[in-house]
């Protein structure tokens, strides 16, 4: 049997609506480490980034983090669907590589960072369980985890041009 049992439907089983809710309760407690408890993500991150720390604003959190939140309620609200699948590996790989981020702002500070121990502990073993199960269970195709991956690591990309971006039109303003 599968370590995760994903939703398709051939395998119904009582332990498939958990599978599909597991993105989500790491976002939800990736969340809580860096705002709520212990908190402080914003000013963290303005000490780490100073030239872009114009651009943490607290609007821009809440859209950019409810935006993550929607995305992660995507796969149990469509099921065992293929696009529901994809889905689950698109935040799966944002969570990933956010981790990397935070493990990597931990070695170059050597001081905590908001995010890192579920970082650690939830989205980077999430990830390799879920990918490989999904893709050596053949749900999804090694092409769709691999757009995933594409996806998680280009969001990463596109936010720090962004922030890069936000903090440069903040310095002309």
């Amino acid at each position: 049997m599968s370590v995760l049992v994903p939703l398709t439907p051939n395998r119904m089983t009582s332990a498939v609506p958990y599978f599909l809710w597991l993105p989500t309760v790491a976002v939800s407690a990736h969340l809580v480490e860096e705002f709520v408890w212990p908190g402080g993500f914003a000013a963290w991150y303005r000490r780490y980034r100073p030239a872009r720390a114009s651009s943490v604003t607290t609007q821009f959190l809440v859209i950019v983090n409810a935006v993550l939140v929607v995305i992660a309620l995507l796969p149990p609200l469509l099921g065992g669907s293929p696009r529901a699948n994809a889905f689950w590996l698109v935040i799966a790989a944002i969570g990933a590589v956010n981790a990397l981020f935070h493990l990597w702002a931990v070695v170059r500070t050597r001081a905590y960072s908001p995010g890192v121990v579920t970082g650690t502990l939830l989205y980077l073993p999430l990830s390799v369980l879920g990918y490989h199960e999904l893709v050596a269970s053949g749900i999804v195709s090694l092409g769709t985890a691999l757009q995933a991956v594409a996806f998680g690591i280009g969001y990463h990309v596109w936010s720090a041009w962004n922030h890069r971006r936000r903090a440069s039109a903040n310095r002309e303003a």
